[in-house]
C-alpha cells in the first residue's frame, strides 16, 4: 500500500469513528464527574501500557482545568512495582484503591482498549479494580474499545470507540482516548479554568 494511501485511509476511519461515536455516553461521563466535584469526590484513572500514559495526562487535565481531584496508580512506579512484587500484577489497582478508601463520591475511570476480561486473563487488574468499584458505590467510567470488555458491562457511562479497522484498533482507541478526555474536560459544565493558549488568544475587555 503506499504511504499516502495509507494515511488517506487512517483519516477516513477517524472521520467514520467520529460520526459513530455515542454523543449521550460521553454526555453521561460530564454528568458523573460534575457530580463527583459538588460532592468534593476523587477521579481515580487507571491505564495499562499506552492507557497508563493517557492517564497521567488526563489527571492532569482534571486537577488542572476542571479542578477534580484526579489520581492515577501508575504515577508513582515505586509503590506499583513494590505493590507488583508483593502482591502480583493483576491485584495492583484493586490494592491501590483499597488503601485510598474508595467511597460513593468518588469515580473510577478506564482507559483500555478491550475493557478487561478476567477468563481470558486480559487485564485482570481493572477487573478486580471494577469489583471492588462497584461493591463500593463509586461510579464507573470507561473509553474502551471492542466489545468494551468488562468495563462496559459495570460501567455507569461507558463510551466504546467502535472498531472500523481491526488492523488499527489500538491506535484508534487509545487515540480517541484523549480525543474524548479532552472533549469532557473542555466541557462547559466541567472546565473551570481556562487553557493557556486558549486565555492568550482571546481579547482582553477594555
Amino acid at each position: 500500500m503506499l504511504h499516502r494511501e495509507y494515511i488517506e485511509n487512517y483519516l477516513s476511519e477517524v472521520a467514520e469513528i467520529t460520526r459513530r461515536i455515542d454523543r449521550e455516553a460521553v454526555s453521561c461521563a460530564v454528568d458523573i464527574l460534575k457530580g463527583v466535584r459538588e460532592k468534593k469526590g476523587r477521579l481515580f484513572i487507571l491505564g495499562v501500557g499506552g492507557s497508563a500514559a493517557n492517564a497521567s495526562h488526563a489527571v492532569n487535565d482534571f486537577r488542572k482545568i476542571a479542578h477534580i481531584q484526579s489520581y492515577s496508580p501508575t504515577d508513582n512506579v515505586a509503590e506499583l512495582t513494590a505493590r507488583v512484587n508483593d502482591d502480583g500484577w493483576d491485584s495492583v489497582f484493586v490494592k491501590w484503591l483499597e488503601h485510598n478508601h474508595l467511597n460513593p463520591n468518588d469515580a473510577v475511570m478506564v482507559f483500555s482498549v478491550g475493557g478487561g476480561n478476567a477468563e481470558k486473563n486480559i487485564s485482570a487488574n481493572i477487573v478486580h479494580a471494577l469489583i471492588h468499584a462497584k461493591d463500593r458505590g463509586a461510579k464507573i467510567i470507561g473509553i474502551v474499545s471492542r466489545d468494551g470488555g468488562y468495563t462496559a458491562k459495570v460501567a455507569d457511562a461507558c463510551v466504546l470507540v467502535p472498531v472500523v479497522n481491526p488492523e488499527n484498533v489500538t491506535a484508534h482507541a487509545e487515540s480517541w482516548q484523549a480525543v474524548l478526555w479532552h472533549a469532557i474536560v473542555f466541557h462547559p459544565e466541567l472546565k473551570m479554568t481556562e487553557g493557556k493558549w486558549e486565555g492568550i488568544q482571546k481579547p482582553k475587555l477594555v
